[in-house]
């Protein structure tokens, strides 16, 4: 049978009232916990999982938290703010930016980033791409770390296998402790933290274990991201977060 895009069309309606019947009763009943904490980054999914929280529990029992650090969008906080305004939730900003220094994510990272960069500094932009899959002669594609210079000057090379695993493994302290905070306002309201992760990143593993991928139960995990869209029209989230381009906050 021929795959086709409405096989992707989803009731909105009909899938909120399931997903909410199961966070009550995976909540309540299995947890016994009073509300949700869910982390908010002015994206598409965890706008989602409030708005599903809020019909699950009340706006009274959820608790959104923004949590920016160096690196993020300013933006980011700003959407959250937004979001969390319109379900008229509580609202929590957590600036991680110290846990990071403590951890060192940024040193860590910018001493892998500058031995392939030797002029890397923080005042670069750094990011790690996958060009395709397959290059012109068909042999597997490796990845490759582009720096951008403050006057936007491109240069990228192969990243060699150590520092790939060294600008991730440094870059997973960021999921980590918001991982951590978010357990925090849960254990001392006694509430449940709720994943924001949807299908396509749980099915390709694009998630970080003991980060993002760390919640009590996942309402959207059992979603595509374009079925996650049907139920942000729905749930009327605000337009500029359902246009609103992904990013890693």
């Amino acid at each position: 049978m021929p795959f086709s895009k409405d096989d992707l069309k989803i009731d909105p309606a009909h899938e909120t009232e399931r997903i909410v019947s199961f966070m009550r009763q995976t909540v309540g009943r299995k947890l016994r916990k009073r509300g949700a904490v869910v982390g908010i980054s002015g994206g598409i999914d965890s706008s989602v999982c409030l708005a599903l929280s809020v019909q699950a529990f009340g706006a009274e029992r959820v608790v959104g938290v923004a949590m920016p650090e160096a690196d993020s969008n300013p933006e980011s906080a700003v959407l959250a703010r937004k979001l969390a305004r319109q379900f008229s939730v509580r609202f929590i900003v957590e600036d991680m930016t110290a846990a990071q220094i403590g951890f060192g994510t940024y040193r860590r990272r910018d001493e892998a980033i500058r031995r392939v960069f030797p002029e890397y500094d923080p005042t670069y932009k750094a990011k790690i791409v996958l060009p395709n899959a397959l290059d012109e002669t068909g042999v597997l594609n490796v990845f490759q770390l582009t720096i951008i210079s403050p006057e936007g000057e491109e240069k990228t090379k192969r990243i060699p296998p150590e520092e790939y695993l060294q600008i991730v493994a440094a870059s997973n302290f960021k999921q980590r402790s918001r991982m951590a905070m978010l357990y925090y306002h849960a254990e001392r309201l006694n509430y449940a933290v709720v994943g924001t992760g949807n299908k396509n990143e749980h099915e390709q593993g694009f998630f970080v274990k003991y980060g993002d991928g760390g919640a009590d139960l996942k309402p959207i995990a059992h979603l595509f991201k374009t079925q996650v869209y049907q139920l942000a029209e729905y749930l009327n989230i605000p337009e500029e977060i359902r246009k609103r381009p992904p990013t890693t906050d």
